[in-house]
């Protein structure tokens, strides 16, 4: 679960795009609908504690984020689907790194096999088109076990074989609700069970 309070933000010498701001994003998948611009990239960034907010306090289980930050981020799971970071590890290398020593190997293979990965793992990032590289990062948030995971348009730049591959793990997760996933679209999202829906802009 993610508590946010008072939650604040603006760019300099504009009207906030964020004004005070409280929810709590239960376990599940929550939709972060809004057009292109509406402000989900900046959230999810405040969110996961690489943007600073202007105001607000952000707790993950019993980790604020002002007082503890690296085990308020230790919780969640987000990449920048922008990042260079990572280009010049190998996607097997990047998937190790991110998903955990802890990761769920039967949802990281069915995931490589799903998205088409497995002729790419021993690739660098860099050589990668941004669609693989995509689901380089879906693939060790989903099999990695971190309570809670911020999506960024998830499916953008996939194939359609690869978008019906991350609804059939969104649903196993949507379902049981052990995790809290916070899915940022600028499309509606009917297939999925959806725990909640945010709709931007939140000022």
């Amino acid at each position: 679960m993610i508590d946010i309070q008072g939650l604040r933000f603006a760019f300099a010498g504009e009207a906030p795009l964020i004004a005070d701001w409280s929810a709590r994003i239960d376990p599940g998948i929550t939709l972060l609908y809004g057009d292109t611009g509406a402000g989900k990239s900046v959230l999810l960034r405040l969110l996961a504690g690489v943007q600073a907010a202007d105001a607000g306090r952000l707790q993950i289980g019993d980790a604020v984020l002002a007082g503890s930050p690296a085990r308020y981020q230790a919780q969640l799971f987000f990449v920048d689907p922008g990042t260079q970071d990572f280009d010049q590890m190998t996607a097997r290398n990047c998937l190790a790194q991110l998903a955990g020593a802890d990761a769920d190997m039967g949802v990281r293979d069915a995931l490589v096999e799903g998205f088409g990965l497995a002729p790419h793992l021993d690739k660098s990032l860099y050589m990668l088109s941004t669609g693989s590289k995509r689901k380089v990062w879906l693939t060790a948030a989903l099999a990695g076990r971190r309570p809670v995971v911020l999506l960024d348009e998830p499916t953008a730049a996939l194939d359609q074989g690869s978008v019906r591959c991350l609804w059939e793990a969104l649903t196993v997760i949507g379902t049981a609700r052990q995790r809290t996933v916070l899915l940022a679209s600028s499309e509606a999202v009917n297939t999925l069970p959806l725990a909640a829906r945010i709709d931007l802009p939140l000022n």
